[in-house]
């Protein structure tokens, strides 16, 4: 299903720059009067050879965007906002007050992994006989980091908030992690006003810890993800069992179990249920570790906004008992300790980020595991082409893990149960009620199957000018 552009005059345009056909890198462009404001400023995640070609060209000068909207934390949806400001963008960057806090310490993070990965590949290159090449420079730094936390400007869920005489905005929840927004935005026309919701994710209806997210607001123009648009996910209890199950089984064999997690939502969605699990006598009581200095800085932030959590949480955090682990969890900040953790013998659990296994500190507890058949690595995210944790998924003897070959002897069990993603039923949950309120609707955050899939659904009920975009495509609206 290709996209087209909608009708010719211009008033108000939206141009599809990133997560069109695949699920990361988010970034679209509103363009209405003389206002360009961005939605998202993702971070591209695959190979380290293509990342670095796409995210370190903008396909639009930086330094003509008047605002960016950030729908929340994860990197595919704001890792790229360092490259925006260093290339000339000096305006507003809003936000809920949990995505600004939550933005501190992610983007500080990717741009220490950035500055680390450059150092290792530059000694590799030297090891290599390579030194007197062009040394490889990371795609931005902590200084650069520091720019974009000056301009956030933290707006509150439901207040509307003028960007300027051309476009306002209000932050819906999205219920998909801690802060996170949906984008009801209105961009002034010359006869009339259009208006735009861009869903940024969506959180599912039966999870713990976050609050739902609220009703879809009608829009002329509904930019929505589609990543799970063709699957419905299993019960969460269901796949709770199943971690329970494949944590009792490691446990006999004293073997060490990974679970790679993305520091932000899944880790604490996984801490939450392990806490749980010891609590009801459904698992062992074995040493868990947060392998992760970021992961111990967000279970913070989510002290520090209850106001994004579920009255039981809130009650949880009020009665002392804790929703992120208590007693049961050690968080690790050193890196010497994160190496140490291998040689810590009898069976452990390691939760590490990244949640696609290509950076962070589960890559060297991979290298370290990979091959012992006694270990498990249970994948709890979802594994986007091209990375590590998808190579773990394909039946092959054999993984490439940062330029070197392992025997791939570890049990891999893939738990797609967590997800925080909305599924099938969900996305009918929230969208149904808007058929015939919504003129124009592009599926984007999603690969062409489950793309496809819910595409043809939404026309069936009623919707009109369902498209999936591809880079660069747009929608344009009339005066």
């Amino acid at each position: 299903m290709s996209s087209t552009s909608v009708s010719t005059p211009k008033a108000a345009t939206i141009t599809f720059w990133g997560a069109a056909r695949i699920v990361t890198g988010s970034m679209h462009l509103i363009e209405a009067g003389n206002s360009r404001i961005l939605l998202d400023c993702g971070l591209y995640q695959g190979s380290r050879e293509e990342s670095r070609a796409r995210n370190a060209e903008l396909p639009f000068p930086a330094n003509k965007v008047d605002a960016v909207l950030i729908s929340h934390a994860h990197i595919d949806h704001c890792g790229n906002l360092p490259t925006l400001t260093r290339n000339g963008f000096d305006g507003p960057i809003f936000c809920t007050p949990a995505t600004r806090d939550l933005l501190t310490v992610m983007l500080m993070d990717s741009a220490k992994i950035q500055e680390e990965d450059a150092l290792a590949l530059n000694a590799q290159g030297r090891a290599e006989g390579k030194g007197g090449g062009t040394p490889y420079k990371p795609l931005y730094t902590r200084p650069d980091v520091e720019r974009v936390f000056r301009q956030c400007v933290p707006v509150d869920y439901n207040t509307f908030q003028d960007v300027n005489k051309d476009i306002r905005f209000n932050f819906v929840e999205a219920g998909h992690v801690l802060g996170s927004a949906m984008v009801h935005l209105m961009a002034a026309g010359k006869k009339l006003d259009h208006t735009f919701t861009f869903t940024g994710d969506l959180g599912r209806r039966s999870l713990p810890l976050l609050r739902p997210s609220a009703p879809i607001p009608p829009a002329e123009v509904l930019i929505c993800e589609s990543t799970y648009g063709n699957r419905i996910h299993e019960p969460i209890e269901n796949t709770v069992e199943k971690l329970y199950a494949t944590i009792r089984k490691s446990v006999v064999e004293s073997g060490t179990i990974l679970i790679p997690a993305f520091s932000l939502g899944r880790t604490q969605l996984i801490i939450h249920y392990l806490q749980r699990g010891i609590e009801s006598g459904r698992m062992p009581r074995v040493p868990i570790f947060v392998d992760s200095p970021l992961a111990a800085n967000i279970t913070e932030v989510h002290e520090r906004h209850p106001e994004c959590l579920t009255d039981e949480a809130q009650k949880s955090l009020k009665d002392g008992i804790g929703i992120l682990g208590g007693d049961y969890v050690q968080y690790i900040r050193e890196f010497e300790d994160s190496l140490r953790l291998n040689n810590m013998p009898g069976p452990k659990i390691i939760i590490a980020s990244s949640g696609m296994c290509d950076a962070g500190r589960i890559v060297h507890h991979l290298r370290r595991n990979v091959d012992d058949p006694r270990c498990t690595v249970i994948l709890v995210s979802y594994q986007a082409q091209g990375t590590t944790g998808r190579r773990l998924l394909e039946n092959s003897p054999t993984i490439r893990i940062q330029g070197r070959d392992y025997q791939k002897w570890i049990k891999v069990v893939h738990l797609d149960g967590f997800s925080g993603h909305a599924d099938r039923n969900d996305f009918m949950a929230y969208l149904e009620p808007l058929a015939g309120q919504v003129a124009h609707t592009r599926l984007i955050h999603g690969e062409k199957e489950p793309a496809e899939a819910l595409a043809a659904m939404l026309l069936e009920r009623g919707f009109t000018d369902v498209q999936i975009p591809t880079p660069g495509d747009k929608v344009e609206l009339g005066d």
